[in-house]
């Protein structure tokens, strides 16, 4: 496994084992298999509902605490700063530790101005080690980046070959935010599995164009969060740090890039009204009062 060191110099894995939508009745399994495969970070949310699971499989693993880099989120619900301060707490309790390697304001929306004042103070008390964002643009992380006192130290935005984020990485790099990529794989879509250019590049390599995907990325200092059920996958997705691109081929497969989302748009009124729908996520998430 390699590092990114973070802005804090706290280390954190360039691949991380996302939790999205794994159900809580496969959580603890899903989560063996990932840490033998040798994954040590976990990335969930408190919008994942299954905190509690990944508690119950982290207090039954045979690797130390301390080996494992935690992540986790703050719903727009629970935002605000005494709505966050409990949040962490509750969050804390169901994944059975004391503290979190790192806690991300999940959306850009609602209070997260008091919810930062909160997690700068979690953090500055050993609760967390280490404070970001989520899914913050441009505008908006330049923005909260002259405002606080703690700048974050990590923004998870989706980015995979087809959206690479370009301008957003060289923002993150001025204001020296770690870029994480949620959805790396894009989920699939546009057949990037299969994708010409890519299995190309990777038949040279004896790769597969998933791992090709996974290296343009990490190749560039991007942390990933990479999600699968299938230990086989587990492990094709973690054999990504004995080949190296060249220039050209990376050049090459910029050349992919289409500029924006292939899920949903952050400055989209309709999503952001979708994303602050409660009764989506009723029953999902403890909604601090």
């Amino acid at each position: 496994m390699e590092y990114k060191t973070l802005s804090n110099g706290i280390a954190m894995p360039l691949i991380g084992f996302g939790t999205y939508q794994i159900s809580p009745e496969h959580c603890r399994q899903v989560i063996q298999d990932a840490i033998t495969v040798g994954y040590r970070a976990i990335d969930t949310a408190q919008s994942y509902a299954n905190e509690k699971e990944i508690g119950e499989a982290l207090a039954a693993s045979p690797v130390d605490r301390h080996e494992l880099f935690l992540t986790s989120k703050i719903w727009v619900h629970n935002a605000g700063y005494e709505k966050t301060k409990k949040s962490i707490d509750r969050s804390l309790e169901k994944l059975q530790t004391d503290y979190l390697d790192l806690m991300l304001i999940h959306q850009p929306f609602g209070d997260y101005y008091g919810s930062w004042r909160a997690m700068e103070e979690a953090y500055r008390e050993g609760k967390l080690r280490a404070i970001g964002v989520s899914n913050f643009y441009p505008d908006r992380l330049v923005d909260f980046c002259h405002y606080v006192e703690i700048k974050p130290m990590v923004n998870q935005v989706e980015t995979h070959v087809f959206f690479q984020q370009q301008e957003a990485h060289a923002f993150m790099n001025r204001y020296n935010v770690t870029h994480e990529a949620w959805a790396p794989f894009a989920e699939g879509k546009n057949h990037l599995f299969t994708q010409p250019l890519l299995t190309s590049i990777g038949n040279r390599y004896g790769k597969t164009a998933a791992q090709v995907a996974l290296r343009f990325l990490v190749q560039q200092g991007i942390v990933l969060v990479v999600k699968s059920t299938h230990k086989d996958r587990m492990e094709q997705n973690m054999q990504i740090f004995d080949f190296s691109l060249s220039h050209e081929e990376m050049e090459a497969i910029r050349g992919l890039d289409r500029g924006k989302s292939l899920f949903f748009s952050h400055t989209d009124g309709k999503t952001v009204e979708s994303l602050l729908d409660l009764k989506r996520y009723e029953g999902k998430i403890d909604r601090i009062l």
